[in-house]
């Protein structure tokens, strides 16, 4: 057992019904999904946990992967017995929701994975290894404009509207090495080979100006996963799920049982 499984975040639970978990991004925490939760209570259960070293969950102790990720979230649903679940999981998230869905498909009942990939490429590889060493030696203040003008459009982010003012503050708040350590677990991720192995219905979501990679990614999960739908958002970059959250909100709700 690794000490990101034995490592347990807090289960934060809301609403009644059909069980939703639905897994964050980098460098910010459960609340990334605060707005989902409220559109989805009246019908799901939802829950939502911060990832180890974000929000309130410590940093990890040593280097975690993807697989470690989907282990822990698998520990976490057994002990609140909560499945099996629809998963919904954006860019981080997404790798763990593709991993859990492949390893554990009798728990998967629908999977949701958004702004997301199955692996690096090398040169995305190289440019988050030099993020993940500017975090360790200057702090993720220091990644914050960058973050914000890759997740968001530059019409949203001239609003300075309360997503991208949460943002800010997440990223700030997240330390250096947790940041680093979720990079690393990124770019040694190859779930290619496991996308043939998810059977659960699969809707694949993409802001329409999100980063070419990820749209080719959004693509190729489509075409790999074997009952999936591709649907974009727009106008909206790689945090679709606050840009267009209403859209975002609709769309789950079409899609969930």
């Amino acid at each position: 057992m690794t000490a990101v499984t034995r490592n347990s975040p807090s289960l934060h639970r809301s609403g009644d019904g059909e069980v939703v978990v639905l897994l964050h991004c980098l460098g910010v925490d459960r609340r990334f999904w605060d707005g989902t939760v409220k559109g989805l209570a009246d019908k799901y259960e939802l829950i939502t946990y911060d990832l180890p070293g974000h929000g309130s969950t410590q940093v990890a102790k040593s280097a975690y992967t993807i697989a470690d990720l989907s282990d822990q979230l698998f520990s976490l649903l057994s002990r609140a017995e909560a499945g099996p679940v629809c998963l919904v999981g954006a860019s981080l998230g997404g790798l763990i929701a593709q991993h859990f869905a492949a390893t554990h498909p009798e728990q998967t009942r629908r999977l949701v994975l958004v702004d997301t990939t199955p692996s690096y490429t090398a040169e995305w590889k190289s440019n988050l290894s030099k993020r993940a060493e500017q975090a360790r030696a200057q702090g993720t203040a220091s990644l914050i404009e960058g973050v914000i003008n890759a997740w968001f459009t530059k019409d949203f982010v001239s609003l300075e509207p309360p997503a991208v003012k949460y943002v800010r503050a997440a990223l700030k708040n997240t330390s250096g090495e947790s940041y680093a350590l979720a990079v690393e677990a990124l770019i040694s991720a190859q779930l290619k080979p496991l996308a043939r192995s998810i059977r659960a219905k699969t809707l694949v979501l993409c802001g329409d100006q999100d980063a070419s990679f990820f749209l080719d990614s959004a693509e190729w999960l489509s075409r790999n996963i074997d009952d999936a739908t591709l649907k974009w958002l727009s106008p909206a970059s790689h945090a679709c799920v606050l840009e267009r959250e209403e859209d975002f909100i609709i769309t789950l709700r079409g899609f969930l049982p």
